[in-house]
């Protein structure tokens, strides 16, 4: 599996956050209040929904499933000054991502991470950049069908020799 590269613009994204850990995972709780009340959201600019990650510095040095992380679901909106009442704004910066589509069960996503952090990272030229990692989830998203697309979008830059 090898990703795309992606320089995305910023993007301004409207939702709820939690904050959690691996072992702590409040992912399916999160969607559960979020997804009920995205249709107040105004300025959505497509159906797509966003689950992203922000990871405090330094996460990565030393990964434990107990470290604690802001975990967010929303929607890309093209104005976001008028949010609900409980949700709040984020704005993930440009940059550059390495994009990885994840095909199958929603559940089967660890298996792909794995393979991005144990296998493609560590082997490339590139490391983490300290920026939000975001899964994009599109009409293709089905949730547990064998036939469910998402892409992971991964925040690099070069690795420093």
């Amino acid at each position: 599996m090898q990703p795309r590269f992606e320089n995305i613009p910023s993007k301004t994204i409207v939702g709820t956050h939690v904050t959690m850990s691996f072992i702590h995972n409040k992912t399916g709780h999160l969607w559960q209040s979020f997804m009920p009340r995205r249709t107040e959201i105004k300025h959505q600019t497509d159906a797509s929904l966003y689950s992203i990650e922000i990871y405090p510095t330094g996460f990565f040095d030393d990964i434990k499933p107990t470290n604690e992380f802001e975990k967010w679901a929303g929607v890309e909106v093209s104005d976001g000054s008028d949010q609900p009442n409980g949700m709040e704004r984020l704005t993930i910066p440009a940059g550059l991502y390495a994009v990885f589509t994840h095909r199958g069960p929603a559940s089967a996503g660890p298996q792909t991470y794995q393979y991005i952090f144990g296998v493609w990272l560590p082997g490339s030229e590139y490391e983490i950049d300290e920026r939000p990692h975001f899964a994009l989830m599109d009409e293709k998203y089905k949730h547990e069908q064998p036939d469910s697309e998402e892409d992971i979008y991964i925040p690099v830059k070069s690795r420093q020799f």
